[in-house]
């Protein structure tokens, strides 16, 4: 006979179903809001890194004075431009749903962990206590990332790139908001490094011995992911992107230690 709380894959599949509506409901409602203040969106978030006085350029123009480097990326010179007749509609409800997914993540996640959280042992969940939040936070910190740093360095650089001045740069609405969306949103997702190699550790793919001796590896691929990431030839560009990288990754080493060592405690007891 079945025990009262045991549930069939289908029992499961039927609850991870309402988690998903739930979460899709939520989605969609602050994508509705979204799609509503379009000038905000659009204006004052997405645009923004087009503008010359974009926080990011200020900044860098402040520490260039302050401190004689060659950082000031003040000037623009392009023009974004639409070239389909529904592309500014699709676009606008497309950015909606984008926002709708990046401010409910947090709610998402934790659905999921709603879903995953009576599977675990007393023990598990203990040690996965704030998962939610760290997952959120990272996430965030990973979109803001890419689109105050990644995305206005990319856009300053490819946008002003001319191989003749007989040639104006004239850029599809497609290709701009693509650049911004997609260079902010890999990051945001480059950023759970330190969940991925939490769970990881857990399953004992990883150790943390494993991750230091393949330091200096990870070094070198942070330098390539930064020269891919930052079209711009200038070091110092290139820099501002590895050197976060770097502390993920040192970051992630500590997770991993940490889980094996909370591993080797409970093998003592």
């Amino acid at each position: 006979m079945k025990e009262p709380h045991e549930m069939t894959f289908l029992d499961h599949l039927e609850a991870l179903r309402w988690h998903l509506v739930r979460s899709a409901a939520v989605i969609l409602v602050i994508a509705i809001v979204a799609f509503m203040n379009k000038e905000i969106v659009f204006d004052g978030i997405i645009m923004a890194p087009k503008n010359t006085d974009f926080l990011t350029y200020r900044v860098l123009c402040d520490l260039s004075a302050r401190y004689n480097l060659d950082m000031c990326l003040d000037k623009v010179d392009f023009s974004v431009v639409n070239l389909n007749i529904s592309g500014q509609f699709t676009t606008h409800m497309w950015i909606a749903f984008m926002a709708g997914f990046v401010l409910g993540f947090p709610y998402l996640i934790w659905e999921i962990w709603r879903f995953v959280k009576p599977a675990l042992s007393a023990k598990e969940i203990k040690y996965s206590k704030g998962i939610v939040f760290f997952t959120s936070l990272l996430f965030m910190l990973g979109i803001s990332f890419g689109y105050f740093i990644i995305t206005p360095l990319s856009i300053n650089f490819l946008g002003n790139y001319k191989v003749s001045e007989e040639i104006a740069n004239s850029i599809s609405m497609d290709s701009y908001i693509n650049t911004v969306t997609v260079l902010s949103m890999s990051t945001g997702i480059v950023f759970e490094l330190p969940m991925v190699v939490y769970f990881l550790s857990k399953l004992g793919v990883l150790t943390p011995a494993f991750m230091r001796q393949y330091r200096k590896h990870a070094m070198v691929l942070n330098l390539i992911i930064a020269a891919l990431i930052t079209p711009s030839p200038d070091i110092t560009s290139q820099l501002m992107v590895a050197i976060p990288l770097f502390l993920l990754y040192e970051i992630s080493i500590y997770v991993s230690k940490m889980v094996a060592t909370e591993r080797a405690k409970a093998v003592a007891v």
